[in-house]
């Protein structure tokens, strides 16, 4: 990109390089060059936007908390239709099947960027966080519902089956998890709140 041509969004281009690479190479290829070589824009594009590499970090995380937010919306309005496991199976698939793994690895890599996500209001690990608050919601809203046993424990429900998630899906060297495997791991872990359609 020549000196001086505007980018559309760069922004989001910048944030979509930076995902490409941890998908491909993991937290520790992420630098300031390798994602302005990735996004195919000269270097001053990304301090033109950011403070520094961490500020664009904090961001990166930032705009996929955004998108859990999003995601927890809509898997909230899905209470009471299809079943509580495949709401489940099919919200966990598609969290950790995008980059949230490789976002959880990098946050816990730079202290830096752990203290700015801090700063900014962010409690225990980024995005895991955000992803048990919307499982809980979820199970909030089918227990409202009568589709989950009205003395589930929500509050450890929701951590259980994102911990349980996030060890399927965190083999970067193999092949994730088929379907099935994600639908009984939910299934075994919501079993005994899950009430049985009539």
């Amino acid at each position: 990109m020549p000196t001086g041509v505007a980018l559309p969004d760069a922004r989001q281009r910048l944030f979509d390089a930076a995902e490409r690479i941890l998908l491909r190479d993991g937290p520790n290829a992420l630098t300031s060059r390798a994602v302005t070589v990735e996004a195919g824009c000269a270097k001053g594009v990304l301090h033109r936007h950011f403070a520094d590499f961490d500020d664009f970090l904090a961001g990166l995380v930032r705009d996929r908390i955004a998108r859990i937010d999003e995601q927890a919306g809509a898997l909230r309005a899905s209470a009471g239709t299809g079943t509580v496991t495949g709401n489940l199976a099919g919200a966990l698939t598609e969290l950790f099947a995008s980059v949230a793994v490789a976002i959880v690895a990098l946050v816990t890599f730079r202290d830096e960027l752990r203290a700015r996500l801090r700063q900014a209001g962010s409690a225990g690990i980024p995005l895991l966080t955000e992803a048990t608050a919307m499982i809980a919601s979820y199970l909030t809203a089918e227990r409202e519902a009568g589709r989950v046993a009205a003395d589930a424990d929500v509050g450890t429900l929701a951590p259980t089956l994102i911990g349980a998630a996030h060890l399927l899906f965190a083999d970067r060297e193999n092949a994730p998890p088929d379907p099935e495997a994600v639908r009984r791991t939910v299934a075994t872990v919501v079993a005994g709140a899950v009430r049985q359609s009539r």
